[in-house]
């Protein structure tokens, strides 16, 4: 994908890429070179895993180019931040010679694990907080970390918008943007705002990659993220209107559960690589 255009950031990756998930890692074996540029995993589920195992997902990162997209570092936990954790997550990193680790703009601990991820209040203690936070994980990685816009459910003692809270943590952080698609169309509808509107309120110039990811229809103004659906048509077309507005920059194919057959997500992953290229032309 070296003719696609990407915007200001230095991206890790490039093109069209898939979540590689262990029910899939048989079928994508044997996947056509070129289907998938780029691959990412949670790096907890891979920290530590040996045998076979650990041995397939090695042919794996040998194979493709790689990010990772983190579960459980909660960066707005009022818990201590995990730094062994960190530890571990660098040396995954330097082990599969991966550059680039995200994480979600939210929180899903205290004393344990909750297994969600929950709002940030949108306030300016809250900002302060998790900047610091952030830079303290970059700190230890040495990397520069992105930060993923999130979907919410409740707006918890917000003193500013969701969008006034997302740049101001960048900008205080010093650090990137994973830019969720899905999230910005979910969240519209459960908020009430135009996601086209929000999109052009983002830095662009922070974006690293994107995902985009299929989702559950609840009621009218209630969608549920799930990952575990096709991607929408409203959803390909915001992603379209920000190839337009920021350049093209590297996406990925979120897909959780309810696995279709693996040439139905490859045909997705398709379906990112034509829109990137239609953007860039």
């Amino acid at each position: 994908m070296s003719d696609i255009r990407s915007s200001g950031v230095r991206h890790a990756v490039q093109g069209a890429g898939l979540g590689l998930r262990r029910d899939l890692m048989k079928e994508l074996q044997t996947a056509a070179p070129g289907r998938v540029d780029f691959m990412e995993v949670a790096p907890e589920n891979w920290i530590g895993v040996g045998g076979a195992m650990g041995r397939q997902f090695r042919a794996f990162t040998e194979r493709y180019p790689f990010v990772c997209h983190g579960l459980s570092l909660s960066i707005g936990s009022p818990a201590p931040l995990d730094e062994a954790l960190l530890h571990d997550i660098r040396d995954f990193l330097d082990t599969h010679g991966i550059d680039l680790y995200t994480e979600h703009l939210s929180y899903c601990s205290d004393d344990g694990h909750l297994y969600d991820l929950l709002p940030i209040p949108f306030t300016e203690e809250a900002v302060h907080y998790v900047a610091g936070r952030v830079s303290r994980a970059q700190d230890i990685l040495g990397r520069r970390i992105a930060l993923e816009n999130a979907s919410y459910y409740a707006s918890i003692g917000a003193e500013m918008s969701e969008l006034e809270f997302i740049n101001a943590v960048l900008a205080e952080a010093d650090c990137n943007l994973l830019l969720d698609v899905n999230n910005v169309y979910v969240n519209s509808v459960n908020h009430a705002y135009d996601p086209v509107n929000f999109l052009r309120g983002l830095p662009g110039e922070r974006i690293v990659y994107a995902h985009v990811a299929g989702h559950y229809k609840e009621a009218e103004d209630l969608i549920v993220d799930t990952h575990g659906a096709d991607v929408i048509d409203p959803v390909w077309s915001l992603l379209d209107t920000a190839y337009r507005h920021f350049g093209v920059f590297p996406t990925l194919l979120e897909r959780d559960f309810n696995f279709p057959p693996v040439e139905r997500l490859l045909a997705e992953v398709d379906t990112i690589r034509r829109i990137q290229t239609g953007a860039w032309r």
